[in-house]
């Protein structure tokens, strides 16, 4: 319904056949007459409007295409709304006398004579000769309704037939309709955020934005593009199912020009009925966020009077905003911290899924004996916890088969509830003693909600990605869920961790001495790894890393030991014929690095 405008009471006789339905036709009866009776006074206001003497030309031919296009929607919902009303009829009385209108026909009659009777009221205060009609119109309300009744019982029992409920209109259409519009392929997910004054709609649409990549777009600018593209003066004098239409359209020819993109987010919601009408439309492609706070913190936040803020929140309820809530997909309570709404930012613009992983045992790693009879006690111990603890990996040169004794380390990931983080320490202290000096153990806790949230430092994002690109795993719960992890997102990982790496080489370049061999070359492999992922390259190994990095433009051929050299120099504690030309290769790549950021 219009706003202020009243409901559509149905005559008992009709409500009680329509109460035999099953719940399913009943629901959806009652939401088609519901979107009939708003569409007729949408119709009544508009038709109004195209009466006012102070109309333009362009807004005189914007009410006469609204007016269109809303009995068009008034037809198809008629339609929709008699092939539920059909089935109240007995079919078995194909010789009963046919009736020359549907029982939606009826209703629609109904609906309108209802408008017509509240305008009148409204206006009778004004004028005499309206007064004097409200009392007949209202006996031909109650006319209607007792004939409508009859009708419904004459159809039931079947004394009547309805006549083929289709009524062809084409409202400048050709007679081979379009069929309705559709999310074009490109447009993959979207998500629309809706809420009172100051809640933190814009907020949280940049930071889906500056996070997740996703394309911001408002959704009154994406009506007055289709109103422009189309002719229309004022969008908002459609009816909710057109608007609907419109910003589809938009979305779609926006995505169709960024087929790279693929999360958009749209603001403000602040009708109730047209983001109804799109969620229709787009499904589960359309994601519905209704952040709520109360009323004293959204004043505080906003820095102005509570007068100012009623005031935006008056205006938008009047629109249907504060419905969104009942419509929406998620509901934030924005009260709390800001890691918390962030949290849950994150888990709907980029939901975690099901990742099937490659489960291996200890033993197909290429462990030595002592280590992998460590690392196997060690993954029952904490797989009988149950299902506390979701994911055991080692990481890096296990999963890769490159592992070195003596050398390399063991770098463990473990994903457990927080609850069960105290007992992977005691299971954890257990493994370091049975490891004795055979391998030094790097262990990564983290929990399943930091891994939703996509609260990920660059490198453990780049271990997700490994194991989702088939790095095996030691135990992983059945239903365990991973964020998925993009090589575009590691190479922006990439620019982000590369000067942490660089300062730390200067530091140990600093230091430089025999016994920071390790460090350092670990580190120079660290640095030509996520530059050469920075240039999409995503090379494997110490050795082609290494190679991979001296044909970058102006970075001559780094001339360092394979690593099976120095892993063998270090491991004998003849550190001296590596340190030197390993020290050569950081300087060497130090140095390049200062020159490209110099310009």
């Amino acid at each position: 319904m219009t706003q202020n405008s009243p409901p559509l009471v149905l005559p008992p006789g009709l409500a009680r056949a329509i109460a035999t339905l099953p719940d399913k036709d009943r629901h959806r009866l009652d939401d088609t007459v519901t979107r009939l009776h708003t569409v007729n006074g949408h119709l009544w206001g508009t038709e109004d409007r195209v009466r006012g003497a102070s109309l333009s030309a362009a807004q005189v031919a914007d009410c006469k295409r609204a007016i269109d296009q809303l009995n068009a929607e008034r037809n198809v919902l008629a339609e929709r709304a008699d092939e539920v009303l059909g089935s109240l009829a007995d079919a078995g009385r194909a010789d009963a006398p046919l009736h020359t209108e549907t029982l939606a026909t009826v209703v629609d009659r109904l609906s309108v004579l209802t408008l017509r009777i509240w305008h009148s009221e409204q206006a009778a205060a004004r004028n005499e000769l309206t007064r004097r009609r409200v009392p007949a119109l209202h006996g031909q309300r109650e006319e209607l309704c007792a004939a409508l009744d009859t009708l419904v019982s004459d159809i039931v029992a079947g004394r009547r037939r309805l006549p083929v409920p289709a009524r062809f209109k084409l409202y400048g259409r050709d007679a081979a309709a379009p069929a309705e519009i559709k999310p074009s392929r490109h447009l993959r997910r979207v998500i629309a955020f809706g809420g009172l004054s100051e809640c933190g709609k814009s907020t949280s649409a940049e930071f889906v934005q500056r996070t997740c990549g996703a394309q911001r777009l408002k959704i009154g600018f994406l009506l007055r593009q289709a109103a422009h593209r189309e002719g229309l003066a004022d969008p908002y004098a459609l009816s909710a199912r057109r608007q609907a239409e419109l910003l589809l359209g938009e979305l779609n020819r926006f995505a169709d020009a960024h087929v790279d993109t693929r999360l958009f987010t749209i603001e403000s919601v602040h009708d109730d009925a047209s983001i109804v009408e799109l969620k229709q439309l787009m499904g589960d492609t359309l994601q519905i966020v209704y952040l709520d706070a109360s009323f004293a913190v959204r004043v505080e936040r906003s820095g102005t009077q509570a007068q100012a803020v009623a005031a935006k929140d008056e205006v938008k309820m009047s629109r249907g905003a504060h419905q969104v809530a009942a419509l929406a997909d998620h509901v934030i309570d924005n009260t709390g911290s800001i890691a918390a709404l962030r949290s849950r930012l994150r888990r709907i613009a980029a939901p975690p899924t099901v990742t099937a992983l490659r489960v291996a045992t200890p033993y197909g790693l290429g462990l030595p004996a002592a280590v992998a009879s460590a690392t196997a006690d060690f993954t029952d111990a904490v797989r009988a916890y149950g299902p506390g603890v979701r994911l055991v990996a080692l990481t890096g040169s296990p999963g890769e088969g490159s592992w070195i004794a003596g050398w390399s380390d063991l770098d463990l990931l473990v994903v457990a509830e927080h609850e069960a983080i105290g007992r992977v320490h005691k299971a954890l202290e257990q493994y370091r003693t049975a490891l004795g000096g055979a391998a030094s153990l790097g262990p990564t806790l983290v929990t399943p909600g930091e891994l939703s949230a996509r609260r990920l430092t660059p490198r453990l994002a780049f271990v997700l990605h490994q194991l989702q690109q088939g790095s095996p795993v030691l135990h992983a719960a059945p239903d365990l869920k991973l964020p998925t992890i993009s090589r575009d997102e590691l190479a922006l990982a990439a620019v982000r961790e590369l000067p942490q790496v660089i300062l730390t080489m200067r530091r140990l370049r600093a230091d430089a001495g025999p016994a920071t061999l390790r460090q350092l070359y670990k580190h120079l492999v660290l640095a030509c790894r996520l530059l050469l992922r920075e240039h999409n390259q995503w090379e494997s190994g110490p050795d082609r890393i290494l190679t991979a990095a001296s044909r970058m433009p102006g970075l001559a051929n780094l001339s360092v030991p394979s690593l099976a050299e120095i892993s063998s120099a270090w491991r004998d504690g003849d550190t001296d014929r590596a340190f030197k030309p390993v020290v050569a290769a950081v300087d060497q790549f130090l140095t390049w690095y200062a020159i490209q950021l110099a310009a």
